[in-house]
């Protein structure tokens, strides 16, 4: 698939210092890249925001892409030659298009988009055919997609299926409460100071917390995984100064038996 954009980040100052681009905008040129191109079956992607997190959780955009009916694959973390094409197109594309020599990022943009229009187009890849000959479905996945689409046909039980699918530990802080998407659960004083895990119904959109041992400990609403919160990707809390229990952070412990 056609890379969005030359980059997910912006300089923020002269001294080269790199900020996150809000994931709002990288949703948005998905759209415009589904809308032209479709929606893929599954993204690969690298572990860095706005995809991946610190957390072991699907992060707000993994989480929207699912709605759609998209996957996401995770590239392994520091091991480039595990998507090695990718990546060697990608140290070609910053050769050919020169980012020092642009004036602006729109200047960048469109050398990109040219050297995408090339390879795809013209340059021969398989028995002297381009792959835009040689793999038609480059034009068009089959797999439309617009806002009325999304609209109508974006889905809360995919989501809901992809979050059944994990099952993350979690410390109990002095509060008897544990952090999920930087939200503070109560799990009760009795397990404070000590690693529960953290799974989710399907079913009931609930999150169910076990002991050690794979036995339900209570289980509590997911408010957080609606309909609206995922598509403005409002799931992650991210204003400062609440309180939310710290997720662990530690070695990973035996995963219990799910009953």
């Amino acid at each position: 698939m056609r890379r969005p954009g030359p980059s997910y980040r912006r300089p923020v100052s002269p001294r080269g210092r790199w900020t996150q681009v809000d994931p709002r905008a990288t949703q948005e040129a998905l759209r415009r890249a589904f809308a032209r191109w479709g929606r893929p079956e599954r993204l690969r992607v690298d572990n860095g925001a706005p995809w991946g997190s610190r957390g072991d959780l699907p992060t707000d955009l993994v989480c929207w892409l699912a709605g759609l009916g998209i996957a996401v694959t995770d590239n392994p973390p520091r091991r480039p030659q595990a998507n090695g094409v990718v990546e060697r197109f990608q140290g070609v594309g910053q050769k050919w298009a020169e980012p020092d020599r642009c004036a602006t990022s729109q200047e960048l943009q469109e050398r990109f988009d040219e050297l995408d229009r090339w390879q795809r187009e013209y340059y021969p890849a398989v028995a002297g055919r381009s792959r835009w000959v040689a793999y038609p479905g480059l034009k068009h996945s089959g797999r439309p997609y617009d806002a009325d689409w999304e609209a109508t046909h974006w889905e809360l039980q995919r989501v809901w299926d992809l979050m059944g699918r994990h099952l993350v530990p979690r410390q109990v802080d002095r509060q008897g409460k544990v952090s999920i998407y930087n939200r503070p659960h109560s799990v009760g004083l009795l397990w404070a100071g000590r690693r529960i895990w953290v799974g989710f119904d399907p079913v009931a959109g609930w999150w169910v917390f076990q002991d050690p041992d794979g036995h339900e400990i209570r289980r509590q609403e997911a408010p957080e995984l609606n309909e609206s919160s995922i598509q403005a990707l409002e799931v992650t809390h991210r204003r400062r100064g609440i309180h939310a229990a710290k997720p662990n952070v530690g070695t990973k412990a035996a995963q219990p038996t799910v009953r």
